[in-house]
């Protein structure tokens, strides 16, 4: 397949099929959407095995011009190439759980889906400055539709509120671009990634970034629409929502923030470091006061990002390779979580955690399912989530024993609430028949689930799988950033100087 322009074909499928399906009937939309998403990741998974973790840092380049400004330029390294494969493989699950849930406007609802696949995939793979804007803020519009046309009782609250809250900062991330493009003469992401930006401009280029994508993780003070928006996105809608829109804010931070402003982002750390703590400690009590399940995953996941900002800002290789890890393994486990959710709520078209108790003897698969994806949360070894979060830790303690401190009480925290829902769904007390006739998994949500089980154990058991793509790119992250590594524990190993970035990759 050598010549073909595989990153526009796997942008270019979706959209054109996305575009079809509006002129389909319910069914065919179904089908449309199924098969389109199912070839898109037959077509990711031939770009794993094509990808060279020892090649040149982009891969599957193109380039077109398209005007004087604009370029459809685009390329992978390790780190845009996980994202893909974890997009590209929540998707069918998406389309699978809205099978039978969506019964209205169908065609459109499908059309919504599969247009906002080509624009996340055109987010990890853009070259061009202003091409990865156009992708990053088309992203909210297909988002905002399913929230605000298919969402609950307060929809039209939570999108524009999601809305409004993610425009504002990419406006001034806006401007900060068309500054940068006139300092440094280009819209080449590749090259501004080696420009080196006056350190004053640098402080003022970072916050404009950092205003968008602290929106997108996102970070506490502003992460306020997130709760409602899963409250009120279909069940698709917050498993997408959760599982990549929430990962473009730490995409943002690894591909811009950190190497093109490597100096700001050394000033910012205790900030950054700051919010991150208050977001573990506050969400993950807010999440134990909770009613509603998916309010209570919603808040889980605002406590989750803050150990990727923990770990991007470390500048070290423990880190922000824990950092990855963790937004893959959220990725899978908050998109299952709320397929958990979604099948109940299904039967019994309730969130409300006491109306639940005692699925376990009634529900078992669903209660076995539903005990791994918790335990993945918690971050128990041999799961997912605990090999990122326990990268993210380490790293972090070696820049900050007190930020290391702070963060460790999320896991402590989160293991309660997660426990605690568990225990009150699956093994509380039996105090509605109706919750005792539910029937368990059908054969549809097994092969929705089942998948996901699969990935959280293969990257507990396995990591080396996801992490072996991205070293290398980490690596020159590191040899980019080392200038401005912050003071700390992070530069010495058992009393020695640590070694650099350039001798850890050989070794």
């Amino acid at each position: 397949m050598s010549g073909v322009p595989i990153l526009s074909i796997l942008v270019m499928l979706p959209l054109v099929a996305g575009i079809v399906a509006l002129f389909q009937s319910a069914n065919g939309a179904r089908w449309n959407a199924l098969i389109t998403t199912l070839v898109s990741l037959g077509i990711g998974v031939w770009l794993w095995t094509a990808f060279d973790p020892d090649g040149a840092q982009w891969q599957f380049v193109e380039h077109y011009k398209i005007g004087s400004g604009v370029a459809w330029a685009m390329g992978i390294d390790g780190i845009a190439l996980v994202l893909i494969e974890l997009t590209l493989f929540l998707m069918p699950i998406c389309i699978g759980a809205s099978w039978r849930a969506i019964d209205k406007r169908v065609p459109e609802y499908m059309a919504s889906f599969l247009i906002m696949q080509a624009l996340m995939i055109g987010v990890f793979t853009a070259q061009d400055l202003l091409l990865f804007y156009i992708f990053f803020e088309g992203g909210l519009i297909p988002m905002y539709l399913i929230i605000g046309i298919w969402g609950g009782a307060e929809k039209i609250k939570a999108s524009y509120k999601f809305f409004l809250y993610t425009l504002a900062g990419s406006v001034l991330m806006l401007i900060a671009m068309l500054v940068m493009i006139l300092k440094a003469g280009t819209t080449s992401i590749p090259a501004l990634m080696a420009y080196d930006f006056d350190p004053s401009l640098q402080w003022w280029l970072w916050l404009a970034f950092f205003a968008s994508f602290a929106v997108k993780m996102p970070m506490w003070p502003v992460h306020t629409w997130l709760p409602d928006a899963h409250v009120q996105a279909p069940t698709a809608g917050s498993v997408i929502l959760a599982g990549v829109l929430l990962k473009m804010g730490g995409y943002g931070f690894i591909r811009f923030s950190l190497p093109m402003f490597p100096e700001a982002s050394n000033q910012f750390i205790p900030f950054v470091y700051a919010l991150s703590g208050i977001a573990v400690v506050v969400t993950s009590l807010i999440a134990l006061a909770q009613t509603d399940m998916k309010k209570l995953i919603a808040y889980s996941s605002v406590a989750h990002m803050a150990f990727v900002t923990f770990g991007l800002f470390t500048f070290n290789r423990q880190g922000i390779e824990g950092a990855m890890l963790v937004m893959l393994s959220h990725g899978l486990v908050s998109g299952a979580l709320f397929l958990c959710v979604g099948v109940i709520y299904d039967r019994l078209h309730t969130r409300e955690i006491a109306r639940y108790g005692g699925l376990s003897d009634n529900m078992p698969k669903y209660a076995l399912l539903f005990m791994v994806f918790t335990m993945a949360s918690v971050g128990l070894p041999g799961t997912s989530g605990f090999v990122g979060e326990f990268l993210s830790l380490v790293g972090t303690y070696a820049v900050s024993s007190w930020a290391g401190i702070v963060a460790t009480t999320g896991i402590i925290l989160g293991a309660c609430y997660m426990l605690y829902l568990y225990w009150r769904i699956c093994y509380g007390r039996l105090v509605h028949a109706d919750a005792a006739a539910m029937p368990d998994l059908n054969l549809r949500e097994v092969w929705l689930l089942g998948p996901i089980a699969a990935g959280v154990f293969w990257m507990g058991i396995y990591p080396e799988s996801f992490l072996r793509p991205i070293r290398a790119d980490v690596g020159r992250l590191l040899e980019r950033v080392e200038r401005a590594a912050p003071p700390g524990d992070a530069h010495f190993t058992a009393g020695k100087p640590a070694a650099t970035p350039a001798h850890a990759e050989a070794h």
